[in-house]
């Protein structure tokens, strides 16, 4: 299996010497697994963009500081990628701004979220709808760290997990889409520099309650393997 990284974001020069790039992340992700997955990386934040969709079996999105309906050109031509890849009915599973992104790029809406961030480890509860998508457990827990969320779903999009802050934590559309709110690929490490970076922003109370919530271990090797079977079915 062959996995296109559409990579939309660098990450801080103060954290990327210990925790790696997204790629390295979701690398190690797989790895963790025990997972077997060739990644191939294209940075799509730079303007790199694969010549021909079936350079790779499938394609994930990573997360980004960046929001889906900022007006940047590399964020245009991504949106352009996505409705191609949909319209080929191509494997692609995205993760938080990947979420968001193909909601806002097949007519779905993305916008900041009421309840303000959402950051910590969060249960989301999964739906009957998400069976198809090869979930047999009741919820899953992921690492959030986010303020953007999808609002209305894209056409042909079901809801497959959510909870009371973020009501579409996971969607599917079809066989060839898979999304997730959360970010399966972080460590706790990495997780805790980013709210210790954002403490301000977050206030106090937001941000005590994100750092006690990451003595829970996330299911991240679980969503792993449920996005490597669900890229890997025909």
């Amino acid at each position: 299996m062959k996995l296109g990284i559409l990579n939309a974001d660098i990450v801080n020069p103060k954290f990327s010497p210990v925790f790696g790039e997204y790629p390295d992340m979701f690398a190690k992700m797989f790895k963790a697994a025990d997972l077997d997955v060739e990644l191939v990386t294209y940075q799509v934040i730079d303007g790199e963009f694969p010549e021909l969709l079936d350079e790779v079996d499938a394609y994930l999105i990573t997360g980004s500081k960046f929001s889906v309906y900022d007006d940047v050109p590399w964020i245009h031509k991504l949106k352009a990628f996505v409705k191609k890849l949909h319209e080929n009915k191509k494997k692609l599973v995205g993760i938080c701004f990947g979420h968001q992104m193909v909601a806002e790029a097949l007519e779905g809406n993305v916008s900041k979220a009421g309840s303000g961030w959402s950051v910590g480890v969060q249960s989301n509860s999964l739906n009957e709808a998400s069976q198809h998508y090869g979930f047999q457990q009741n919820d899953f827990l992921l690492c959030s760290n986010h303020q953007d969320q999808v609002t209305e779903l894209p056409s042909g999009a079901k809801v497959l997990a959510g909870n009371e802050i973020c009501p579409i934590a996971a969607m599917g559309i079809e066989d060839h889409i898979l999304t997730f709110q959360g970010h399966p690929e972080f460590s706790e490490g990495y997780a805790r520099a980013l709210l210790d970076m954002r403490r301000e922003i977050f206030g106090e109370e937001l941000y005590q309650s994100a750092i006690d919530s990451l003595h829970t271990k996330p299911d991240n090797q679980q969503i792993a393997s449920r996005i490597l079977e669900f890229v890997s079915r025909p």
